[in-house]
């Protein structure tokens, strides 16, 4: 099985042993320390915290790897085309809120392209892996994105836009277009969780800009895996770089794509 990869096996444990102080800071949030980075942007000492953990296990089993990490930055190691790519706490704003939806998102990048990740949800136990070519699990299970063709059918997720972006406009009007032609929309604020969601056919959809590296690394590879359509909201590849994701499922992917073409426009 999957589940006895190496890799694999290196960045659940880091993930695991990193939730133990998540789920212990989780249950006392009014003692946390607080700071801002950015508008509507936080970063808690649960989060730095959790990296370091991370940091130090995958650098014991992979000592030669570097590392992409949210707090952090990056680290170059020895063998400079791998890199561990790191978020220890997707959905920080619903940690501080103890709201219980986030996650833990580790990837690794070879050359330019992600090979494997893990999504790990410590609430719920559940853990989500993937590696090129080889699937999409979840726990002990083999997992794969709907099969629902219709979209009057069919519930998407997205994430909006926080404070101090000016995406609104365009971002409200994909909003309202979906709105009248799905079943519904769901927003629970962990990108990487969204999009493990969509490998598990829960969701026949999401997207979301501005978007970081680290948040959609492990996810994006996840729905591929799990038979998914994944590319930029304008139809591009670049989206790990651009921050702009949309993900279908198969039977949807075409008719989505057209819609999004349609409200946003597709340049080059």
């Amino acid at each position: 099985m999957l589940r006895d990869s190496p890799t694999i096996n290196v960045m659940v444990n880091a993930a695991r042993k990193a939730s133990r102080g998540l789920l212990r800071d989780y249950g006392e949030i009014s003692k946390l320390q607080v700071s801002i980075k950015g508008p509507a942007d936080f970063v808690t000492n649960a989060d730095i915290k959790a990296e370091e953990i991370i940091k130090e296990e995958l650098q014991r089993a992979r000592p030669g790897f570097g590392l992409i990490l949210e707090e952090s930055g990056k680290e170059v190691g020895r063998d400079k085309e791998d890199f561990w790519i790191v978020d220890p706490l997707d959905g920080t704003m619903n940690f501080l809120h103890g709201l219980p939806h986030f996650a833990i998102s580790i990837a690794h990048e070879s050359k330019g392209e992600i090979l494997s990740g893990v999504i790990f949800d410590p609430l719920r136990n559940e853990i989500f892996y993937s590696a090129k070519g080889l699937g999409a699990y979840s726990n002990d299970g083999r997992i794969r994105v709907s099969n629902r063709k219709e979209l009057n059918d069919s519930v998407f997720s997205t994430g909006i836009p926080c404070i101090g972006k000016d995406r609104h406009p365009a971002y409200l009007k994909i909003l309202d277009d979906m709105m009248k032609r799905s079943a519904g929309i769901r927003r629970f604020g962990a990108a990487s969780l969204d999009l493990a969601y969509v490998a598990a056919g829960r969701y026949e959809g999401f997207w979301e800009t501005d978007l970081k590296y680290w948040d959609v690394a492990a996810g994006s590879l996840l729905v591929q895996e799990a038979g998914g359509y994944i590319s930029g909201i304008d139809g591009k590849k670049d989206f790990l770089k651009s921050g702009n994701i949309l993900a279908t499922n198969s039977h949807l992917n075409i008719e989505i794509r057209k819609i999004f073409k349609q409200i946003v426009g597709e340049k080059g």
